[in-house]
C-alpha cells in the first residue's frame, strides 16, 4: 500500500530528485577522434545506460561529431570541494609539466 506524502508547491520527492519526469540523469562524454581524450558535452535524462547512449548519439553527434560515447549517471560522479582547491591541486612539483622541451609539431594534439 502506498500513500502520497504531502509537499510544498516547488518541494521535489527525494525517490526522484536528480530525474525529469522519473529519469536519472547521465552526463555525457565524446570523444571527437582516435587518440583524443573525452571530453564532457552535456547531459541526458534516460531510464537506463542502453536509452542514454541512445539519446546522447541523438542528441551530441548529429553530424558525425564524435567516434565514441560514454554516459555515466550523475549519481555516480564524485568530485572534490572547489573550496579545497590548495589541498587537492597543490602545484609545488614544477617537474609534472612539461614546461622545460618543445613538442615537436608531428605531435599536434598533445
Amino acid at each position: 500500500m502506498s500513500y502520497d506524502v504531502p509537499r510544498e508547491e516547488n518541494e521535489v520527492d527525494p525517490e526522484f530528485a536528480g530525474t525529469q519526469n522519473g529519469f536519472p540523469l547521465w552526463e555525457v562524454f565524446v570523444r571527437a577522434q582516435r587518440g583524443l581524450n573525452h571530453v564532457h558535452v552535456g547531459s541526458v535524462h534516460a531510464a537506463d545506460a542502453q536509452s542514454a547512449t541512445q539519446a546522447a548519439r541523438d542528441v551530441y553527434t548529429r553530424r558525425a561529431e564524435g567516434v565514441s560515447l560514454w554516459v555515466v549517471a550523475s549519481e555516480h560522479i564524485h568530485a572534490s570541494d572547489p573550496d579545497a582547491q590548495g589541498d587537492w591541486f597543490n602545484d609545488s612539483k614544477p617537474y609534472r609539466h612539461p614546461t622545460f622541451y618543445e613538442i615537436p609539431e608531428e605531435i599536434g594534439h598533445m
